[in-house]
């Protein structure tokens, strides 16, 4: 592969999915919990659950994205396919509730969610993340020891924010930019219908950069210094070497969004018990041949639903 064929490569594994048909709804019932915020006070998330047998897997979306995101519904599709429980969950806000907005380390959501009346009589439990999504749920696992984990699988994570903003930044991702800031902008503009914001909203839709975006809106609502103490305290990349959860990683080769450079140092140096992947493939999207090396169908959605079913317990 030349030089020039590798990054367009990355933008066709990237762009494809977004273009490609999602999965028909699933039988699904709505989901709720309530956490309590310093600033804000009861902040209400929700998700659809999915009814299944066998370990029972939190979905988590990526930054801009929600629990309908193509993404979302294919890995859905590919655990009902198994028999297994699972809930796709919108972090605080993206369900366009006004509630709040989120960021990359904001663990509460997942103690809310975890310690809900829904999830605390199922088990054993595992975390599927997708790009911040994944990132948050590594983070969540170096940090909580304690939580009833038996695995945590991170898709395309950024694991050093600050690197991985000024990525995102770049003009070869422009688009890719857009689209997250547009759905970051639609979340911020219902908040700001109901509650206090740091910039009024006309002057939050002029913001260009993800390092803007989290210097002017993340860190003065959420009390950082600024976007590189706010990058600096919720990086999960650090902490990698605190996970005693088995975890699997998989980053794209070719991700023009997540580039390896931003995420290999932190794989490093994580724990034995993490399994990094880096595999042919753009930004949460890969070939559909996709081989991980599990028994049954290949592609992404099918080799991690059947890692995910291995967690408990039935190699079969």
């Amino acid at each position: 592969m030349t030089a020039i064929q590798g990054p367009l490569r990355g933008l066709a594994w990237t762009l494809g999915p977004l273009v490609a048909p999602s999965p028909a709804p699933l039988p699904s019932a709505p989901f709720s919990a309530t956490l309590l915020d310093p600033l804000r006070g009861p902040v209400r998330l929700s998700g659809r659950l999915h009814e299944g047998s066998g370990p029972f897997v939190v979905l988590l979306h990526g930054l801009g994205g929600h629990r309908e995101s193509p993404y979302m519904r294919r890995a859905s599709a590919a655990l009902a396919s198994l028999g297994l429980g699972h809930l796709r969950l919108d972090l605080r806000g993206a369900d366009r509730s006004g509630e709040d907005f989120y960021h990359a380390g904001l663990l509460e959501d997942l103690d809310a969610a975890l310690q809900s009346p829904e999830l605390r009589r199922r088990g054993p439990l595992v975390l599927w993340g997708f790009s911040l999504g994944g990132h948050l749920a590594l983070r969540y696992a170096a940090h909580r020891p304690e939580a009833p984990l038996a695995g945590v699988i991170a898709v395309c994570p950024p694991l050093d924010l600050a690197t991985g903003a000024v990525a995102l930044d770049g003009w070869k991702r422009r688009p890719f930019l857009r689209y997250v800031l547009a759905g970051l902008c639609d979340i911020y503009e219902r908040v700001a219908a109901r509650h206090p914001v740091p910039l009024p909203v006309q002057e939050a839709r002029r913001i260009r950069s993800i390092q803007a975006w989290d210097e002017r809106i993340i860190a003065p609502r959420f009390g950082f210094k600024g976007a590189h103490d706010y990058y600096e305290q919720v990086s999960a990349g650090p902490h990698l070497h605190r996970l005693r959860t088995e975890t699997l990683v998989v980053v794209g080769a070719q991700d023009p969004m997540v580039p390896g450079r931003s995420v290999l140092p932190s794989l490093r140096r994580a724990a034995a018990t993490v399994d990094a992947r880096v595999v042919p493939g753009g930004h949460v999207g890969f070939p559909r041949g996709l081989d991980l090396g599990e028994q049954g169908p290949r592609g992404l959605y099918a080799q991690l639903a059947r890692w995910a079913q291995r967690r408990g317990g039935n190699s079969v």
